[in-house]
């Protein structure tokens, strides 16, 4: 049964290709001051379109409190199965440089066995798994299912997050499957169990009426922009690590480790650049809170004048780690950066995004349903990861169906470049996982009757 499955799925992949060229063709960023709104729309009723034609019914395109449009459709469960909800999202990140892509960001483009495009892993990789997943089961699905596949999760304005609050019965189900992550590795089954939460805020540090000649005034004039510089360096000590007052910065992980030299293959670190921080790779990395300057508003570097500059201003993200409470956590921010700020300039801190961190309780019927997919189509067990990454929705399912299990996994891994330049997915795994999501499906109604 098994390889006639698997026969299924390897036939339908030039469909899911042809899927997936198409999705990434359309420009799904959710933010109106870059692309067009009515191409988030597009993306999402090519969606609806797609799961309608594997059977789901009543699919259709619902407003969310942000404005954005989230994919909702179900299917009864034959008499006595459970129901499974399938989640991913249609939005995208920006393209960020096009200058640094080796090809056109919304062309899906094959190169050294991987597909490259924006999105072709996070998260339309995971929605093309889903439907091939469907697509081989066929009328032979042994369990009820939810789809809800939302279209801001990239600019983090909770659209979906306020949604479910009123809306709860609509996304009820017994298993939640979050398809917005991956694999450890291509060919390592990984489970998701951690992810950080995220605090964002935009500081801005004032400290003249207006610009001044840095020939005339330089030196006694407070530049407002080293003044910025020496408040964003206090977050961080000397060896690197982020170092905020009144937040714990020294927490271990007890889980599956992360080989350092790997990272610095994943993450693409130069040779000879040094990893900052103390502890190991995956202490830093899903156990303790991180900092990062994602932006900073000055002069441009061509066309700057000779002037000492009176405003300057960044965009701040604190990842924080299971156990931490966003609301604390931003407090602390703020007052760590309003303490650092120097020269007694004027500052400005407006809070942005704000998610708490999610950790997975992974002993139920799901996980072991999981856990034997994995096995019987990768010959390996299940890995259980963190992830430095953050979904709030997570934490609002959890908050909201308290038992249910919950369960993010996918087709990214650490190669896929996911929000960077030349994103890709290896196609290996978007055939592999739906594979995994399948028999999961069968195993998991097995195990509920």
């Amino acid at each position: 049964m098994t390889d006639e499955l698997a026969r299924r799925i390897a036939d339908l992949m030039p469909l899911a290709k042809a899927d997936l060229t198409e999705l990434v063709s359309i420009p799904s960023v959710a933010d109106p001051r870059q692309y067009p709104p009515e191409k988030c729309r597009e993306a999402a009723q090519w969606v609806a379109d797609a799961f309608t034609a594997v059977g789901l019914r009543d699919v259709h395109l619902a407003e969310t409190p942000d404005g954005s449009h989230a994919v909702l459709g179900h299917r009864p469960p034959p008499p006595g199965a459970p129901t499974v909800l399938l989640y991913a999202h249609y939005d995208v990140q920006p393209p960020l440089d096009d200058q640094a892509w080796t090809t056109p960001p919304f062309q899906l483009t094959e190169r050294d066995g991987r597909w490259y495009g924006r999105g072709a892993a996070d998260c339309k990789g995971n929605i093309v798994m889903h439907l091939t997943a469907l697509r081989a089961l066929g009328d032979d699905l042994p369990v009820g299912l939810k789809l809800v596949v939302e279209g801001s999760e990239e600019q983090g304005t909770g659209g979906l997050e306020a949604y479910v609050s009123s809306h709860a019965d609509e996304l009820h189900a017994d298993a939640l499957l979050i398809c917005d992550t991956g694999n450890a590795a291509v060919g390592v089954p990984t489970a998701t169990t951690s992810l950080r939460g995220v605090v964002n805020v935009v500081v801005t540090v004032t400290t003249l009426k207006g610009d001044v000649h840095s020939g005339m005034f330089g030196g006694p004039a407070p530049d407002a922009l080293a003044a910025l510089i020496r408040a964003l360096d206090s977050l961080r000590g000397p060896d690197g690590s982020t170092r905020i007052d009144g937040l714990d910065g020294d927490g271990s992980w007890d889980g599956v480790g992360y080989d350092e030299q790997q990272f610095r293959t994943d993450a693409g670190v130069l040779d000879g650049a040094e990893l900052p921080g103390g502890g190991s790779v995956a202490d830093r990395l899903w156990a303790r809170p991180a900092v990062t300057v994602l932006g900073i508003d000055c002069a441009p570097v061509v066309g700057s004048a000779a002037a000492v500059p009176a405003t300057a201003r960044a965009r701040v993200s604190l990842r924080i780690p299971p156990g931490t409470d966003p609301g604390a956590a931003r407090d602390a921010l703020v007052a760590h950066l309003r303490a650092a700020v120097p020269w007694g300039a004027k500052v400005e801190i407006a809070p942005e995004q704000s998610g708490a961190p999610f950790r997975a309780a992974t002993d139920g019927r799901a996980y072991a349903a999981l856990d034997k997919a994995a096995q019987e189509v990768y010959g390996k067990p299940l890995a259980y990861l963190g992830q430095g990454g953050s979904i709030p929705l997570c934490n609002v399912l959890a908050s909201t169906y308290p038992g249910t299990e919950i369960i993010l996994m996918g087709v990214e891994e650490p190669a896929c470049l996911i929000h960077a330049p030349n994103e890709s997915v290896d196609p290996r795994e978007i055939e592999h996982m739906a594979h995994v999501e399948a028999l999961f499906l069968r195993h998991y109604a097995a195990a509920r009757r």
